[in-house]
Parts: structure tokens; C-alpha cells; sequence
């Protein structure tokens, strides 16, 4: 999305619920990748998330910028659920890449958990 229409804000809502739950996805799958030993596909996968978690923050960060802290966009229960998305497709991602580490660690000393 190039230019946010605030007359349109469910559309915008919606954008951000999909594109923090498809980098939530991703980080899962990332993370089975990497329980299976399959460093290549859970690296693909982080990245996959990266890029929608992008596209999310780039919807949210417009908004703020709409907003200027003066209301200027109106906050409802479903944009607070779409905040609620993004903030824990984040957490997702970062805890994810943080256990493909350490699969990769025990991976490299012959520690296989699957």
C-alpha cells in the first residue's frame, strides 16, 4: 500500500492483520524447518517473515504518520487487534531466529531433538 485512505480504514486494518499474520506464519514454519534440520528452508522462512512483517510495519508506520499524535486516525477495537497482530508476529520472528540458533548449535555438535 502506497498512500493510506483513511475514509478506507477497514481495508488498512485488514492489510495489517494479514501481513503480520503471514510473517507470523512464516516464523513458525521457519522454526519446524529448523527442528527438522533444514537450516536452508527455515532461513528462506525468516526471511518470508521479514518481508511481511516490511509490509506490515510500513501500513503501521504511515498511520502513525497520518496521525501525528493529534487523533487524526480513528483508533477502534479492531485496529488495536491489528497493533496486537503486528506486535506479536514481531515477538514471533525475533524468538523464532533466536531457536533456530540454538538448533543450529546443537545441530552442529550432533544433537538432533526431532
Amino acid at each position: 500500500m502506497s498512500d493510506i485512505d483513511l475514509s478506507n480504514m477497514e481495508q488498512t486494518v485488514m492489510e495489517l492483520i494479514i501481513n503480520s499474520g503471514e510473517a507470523r506464519s512464516y516464523a513458525m514454519e521457519a522454526l519446524a524447518a529448523a527442528r527438522a534440520g533444514d537450516f536452508d528452508k527455515a532461513d528462506e522462512c525468516i526471511k518470508s517473515a521479514r518481508e511481511a512483517e516490511i509490509r506490515a510495519h510500513s501500513v503501521q508506520t504511515q498511520l502513525i504518520g497520518l496521525d501525528m499524535g493529534e487523533g487524526k486516525v480513528p483508533v477502534n477495537l479492531i485496529l488495536v487487534h491489528a497493533q496486537d497482530h503486528i506486535m506479536t508476529s514481531m515477538l514471533a520472528k525475533e524468538m523464532a531466529q533466536e531457536m533456530i540458533n540454538l538448533y543450529r548449535v546443537l545441530n552442529t555438535n550432533g544433537i538432533k531433538l526431532s
